[in-house]
């Protein structure tokens, strides 16, 4: 099984993802946001391709070894695409859920994450572009929810 966590910054994915990781056993936690830091001095749209041809090839390896993945990271109609694309020759289930709490909720400092003012212009863009909307999978308003009410709303829908 792979479950992919979609939404803008500060959705709670990573959040939920982590969750997630400690009730479902078996699974490997896969951040792409760490592959991300490998390339960090790169612009974000020349790194985020390169991203998630690595996440693919991570989640196939994971997957071979008898793994299920858990993948917290914002997608585009595009990006989404590519990846299923490139990982429709597994022989497991795709979830994916997109995390969609209201914007001035995302712009919130929550926790103990300290938004800054890229993250804030790039939460902004992910709306405008439809990130926490998509056509794809199935949109999780989790504006009142705690991340624990969030992860067992997925894993309700996990068969």
């Amino acid at each position: 099984m792979i479950i992919l966590l979609n939404g803008t910054i500060n959705a709670g994915k990573s959040t939920v993802a982590r969750i997630l990781a400690k009730k479902i056993p078996n699974i490997a936690l896969l951040e792409i946001d760490t592959l991300r830091s490998m390339i960090d001095w790169m612009p974000i749209d020349k790194a985020v391709p390169i991203n998630l041809e690595n996440a693919i090839s991570v989640i196939k390896n994971f997957s071979k070894n008898g793994l299920d993945v858990v993948v917290p990271y914002p997608l585009s109609e595009k990006n989404y695409h590519f990846m299923m694309d490139n990982l429709k020759d597994l022989n497991s289930k795709i979830y994916t859920f997109t995390l969609s709490p209201k914007m001035d909720k995302a712009l919130t400092n929550r926790g103990e994450r300290e938004l800054d003012d890229w993250e804030r212009e790039r939460i902004k863009h992910h709306y405008k572009i439809g990130i926490n909307a998509p056509t794809f999978g199935e949109v999780i308003d989790n504006s009142n929810q705690t991340p624990e009410e969030t992860a067992e709303c997925i894993m309700s829908k996990l068969i």
